[in-house]
């Protein structure tokens, strides 16, 4: 069981990975880093396409790797 959770913990851990180099950048320049919170809290840009893909993906294999970490430090 515990080799198990963890082939799988390390599985999801290269898929989030992927994931998230996947994934294109919000802003760029200076003038990104400055306002790059505010508009992604206030903004009303929203993903489409390959990249919303990528965000359901980082979110549902994040949720996965912290249950599997989880239970990976409750078998041992």
């Amino acid at each position: 069981m515990t080799n198990l959770v963890n082939i799988l913990l390390v599985i999801d851990a290269l898929v989030l990975i992927t994931f998230v180099i996947l994934q294109s950048g919000k802003s760029a320049g200076l003038s990104g880093a400055i306002s790059g919170g505010a508009e992604q809290l206030f903004g009303k840009q929203k993903a489409r396409g390959m990249d919303l893909v990528l965000q359901r993906g980082t979110i549902i294999t994040s949720v996965l790797f912290f249950l599997l970490a989880f239970t990976s430090g409750y078998v041992l």
